[in-house]
């Protein structure tokens, strides 16, 4: 590349060709998508910047104007997925020095969020009401995903072959490509390939309900399946439970939620979702597990005021 660039071109072509030379083709589509969007606030925020005017301050005010519009921590993946680029042509000559050095990054304050989930009574007035069949259908795929916590898109990859029913557990090794033209791809992190257990009831139900099928070909597609489709069938079961509204996400997020409340380590609940760390489980869950410390403080105080 450093014969193709001059220090006087725009950055906005430079990062263009980097994410075309470098990315395409070594990450995930989706992955992609988000250096390309990087490459259109570029666009917005700098579109006359040149390569050699790209220096330390310029850079800073980059990274502010990006950051009145975000929260900190997509300003700070904003900020990595520059970095790259910027590192490559200070090691192409095309820069003297690094400007992304010290960057203070910045952002809108986060807004609150609460995630959507069930307590353990909702789950199952929620899982009576679904007609389940002989049939494969969603209302199994939403059964499945309660019951193990997968992804939307490691719960449609999943097929017969998958299921180690005399281990009690299922693979997940692969996603469903739903947002593109179909089929497999890889998970979203290594940590992400894992095998989960199953309960006894859902070995028999799965046993029977997937026998005779093709063995490498995904259970629960058929054709073009859509995130909304889904949401919408399990939308519908919760208003006919009279439990709160939740997403086939907010399935996954029950099934933590409810692994922890019952006392299972963060550390097995992480392994179990395919977290890359702790820390993921631990700050996406942050108002349970205080909850639960405060519960603990309870039990420990009682404990303490029976001693004389």
């Amino acid at each position: 590349m450093v014969n193709e660039f001059k220090s006087t071109d725009l950055f906005c072509d430079y990062y263009k060709k980097w994410i075309a030379v470098y990315k395409e083709g070594a990450i995930r589509k989706v992955t992609l998508d988000k250096y390309y969007m990087t490459y259109h606030w570029l666009q917005k925020l700098i579109p006359e910047l040149k390569l050699g005017d790209l220096t330390r301050i310029s850079y800073q005010q980059l990274l502010n104007d990006y950051a009145q519009y975000h929260e900190r921590q997509t300003t700070m993946d904003f900020h990595h997925q520059l970095k790259g680029a910027i590192l490559d042509a200070v090691d192409e000559g095309l820069l003297e020095r690094d400007p992304t050095r010290k960057a203070i990054i910045k952002g809108k304050t986060p807004v609150a969020r609460k995630i959507k989930y069930m307590n353990q009574f909702e789950l199952h007035t929620l899982l009576d009401q679904l007609e389940l069949t002989s049939e494969v259908s969603w209302e199994w795929f939403i059964l499945l995903v309660a019951k193990t916590g997968l992804r939307f898109s490691e719960a449609l990859a999943l097929t017969p072959k998958d299921f180690d029913f005399s281990h009690q557990s299922v693979s997940v090794s692969k996603t469903w490509d739903y947002k593109g033209d179909g089929g497999f791809l890889p998970t979203k992190n290594r940590s992400s390939v894992r095998k989960v257990q199953i309960d006894w009831q859902t070995v028999i139900q799965f046993s029977e309900l997937i026998k005779g099928l093709p063995e490498d070909e995904p259970i629960f597609v058929k054709s073009k399946v859509y995130n909304s489709t889904v949401n919408d069938i399990l939308a519908r079961y919760c208003k006919k439970a009279k439990v709160p509204v939740i997403s086939v996400h907010g399935l996954r997020h029950t099934h933590a939620s409810l692994l922890l409340f019952a006392g299972v380590s963060i550390a097995s609940v992480a392994r179990r979702l395919g977290h890359s760390s702790m820390n993921t489980t631990q700050k996406t869950y942050l108002h349970i597990i205080q909850e639960l410390e405060n519960r603990d403080v309870d039990l420990v105080m009682r404990s303490l005021s029976g001693l004389s």
